[in-house]
């Protein structure tokens, strides 16, 4: 798949879908992003190589695991000429820091038997893993498919092999040990959106480079009036924190 395909019709999906449901941009709580759709009107962008993310170490991840994590949301939502991707706007330390959070834990989830994970989605979630097992496992399991495949980890891979890679994970074309590559792909996914675009108080969304994408005002008291005007909100977001893009 070229470039200009993967990168453009991932960024189009991602502003057509967070643009039909921006009040999760938020929150703290695609490589489906892959499939073509028509782009949204955004504001206008920050250069992407205008930024980097802070220097940051982990504190649950090793860093083999947080260097794959890197590579993955760096083309889950890549830099292009419309702004900074998830990497340059902090995502990866968005999700190292949620593994620290009840979340992570699973804390705030019923986890008990019996699990069945075959059933109809609509029962929720069925697995004994909470996110952490999630992301321990499913790296392992993701930089083994790729030794196998490639001959090298995922992170060490060209940017074509790691599209390539994740679509597999996505679709379920290849079979991990120890977690479905599907429910792994899907965990990923989701903390890489909430990652961009959630307040910069978690980690992610550094510079507020997500909600600058898409025009939203942030925690801004009152931007109301604005919505039914069809006009663009001509103010900068601002944080919980006070702070201006």
């Amino acid at each position: 798949m070229s470039k200009e395909k993967t990168g453009s019709s991932r960024r189009d999906f991602l502003l057509k879908t967070i643009t039909l449901a921006p009040a999760m941009a938020i929150s703290g709580s695609g490589l489906g992003a892959l499939t073509a759709a028509a782009p949204a009107v955004a504001k206008d962008h920050i250069p992407a190589g205008t930024q980097k993310a802070r220097d940051y170490q982990p504190t649950w991840f090793t860093p083999e695991e947080y260097a794959f994590l890197q590579a993955a949301v760096a083309r889950l939502i890549p830099a292009d000429e419309r702004g900074p991707g998830a990497l340059e706007a902090g995502v990866p330390e968005y999700i190292d820091r949620q593994m620290n959070t009840p979340y992570g834990t699973g804390a705030n989830w019923y986890m008990q038997g019996p699990f069945h994970p075959d059933a109809d989605p609509a029962l929720g979630y069925q697995l004994p893993l909470i996110p952490r097992d999630i992301y321990r496992l499913g790296i392992a399991d993701a930089d083994a498919v790729a030794k196998a495949q490639l001959g090298k980890t995922f992170s060490q891979l060209s940017g074509d092999q790691q599209d390539a890679l994740l679509q597999a994970f996505e679709a379920g074309h290849v079979e991990f040990r120890q977690v479905p590559a599907t429910v792994f792909f899907s965990f990923l996914l989701q903390n890489t959106r909430e990652g961009f675009f959630s307040d910069p108080i978690h980690g992610g969304n550094q510079g507020m480079v997500g909600w600058t994408l898409i025009n939203f005002p942030g925690a801004r008291a009152d931007f109301m009036d604005w919505v039914e005007r069809g006009e663009r909100y001509p103010f900068p977001p601002v944080s919980m924190r006070g702070e201006r893009a």
